[in-house]
């Protein structure tokens, strides 16, 4: 189901928040949970994973973590303001340390001239630590931009653990 890049990668990111002792949320719109999937497909990422928040509706976004409608409404859901929001709003309603969000425009589908198919806005959110936000227009079709963006949250996390 998931390729041997991505779950070495998954396995590096579990074994450094163990090593770091920190624990992770993910909170994921364009992903669907791919990401969380990744990372419990290691053995023992329960000592590290507490959980994984699905939000691909505007109106899971705003239940489950809290993103103001407002917010929404004035950046659009694919924006940084939402992924910091989301990412914020993940640590404050989990027992992690570390948050990854993302929100994006997989495709073929929904992309605009200024808001391309493949555009993914990322946030990292880490207690005590200043919120870090990136973006990326990754190329090729639906599954390409998911597995890039799977990879590319990866590279944030542990950029978190070792900051």
């Amino acid at each position: 189901m998931l390729d041997a890049q991505t779950l070495s990668r998954a396995a590096e990111i579990i074994s450094l928040c163990k090593t770091a002792n920190l624990k992770l949320a993910t909170v994921e719109s364009c992903t669907g949970g791919l990401i969380s999937g990744a990372l419990t497909s290691i053995s023992g990422s329960s000592d590290v994973v507490d959980r994984g928040f699905t939000t691909y509706s505007n109106e899971a976004k705003n239940e489950l973590v809290g993103v103001p409608m407002e917010l929404i409404e004035a950046h659009g859901a694919v924006s940084p303001e939402v992924a910091r929001a989301m990412a914020e709003g993940g640590l404050s309603r989990s027992n992690a340390d570390v948050t990854v969000s993302v929100t994006g425009i997989a495709g073929p589908g929904g992309g605009t001239e200024t808001k391309p198919v493949g555009l993914v806005h990322f946030a990292c959110a880490r207690i005590g630590k200043t919120t870090t936000s990136y973006h990326e227009v990754f190329e090729g079709d639906r599954n390409a931009v998911r597995e890039s963006t799977v990879l590319q949250a990866f590279n944030l996390i542990e950029a978190a653990t070792t900051s």
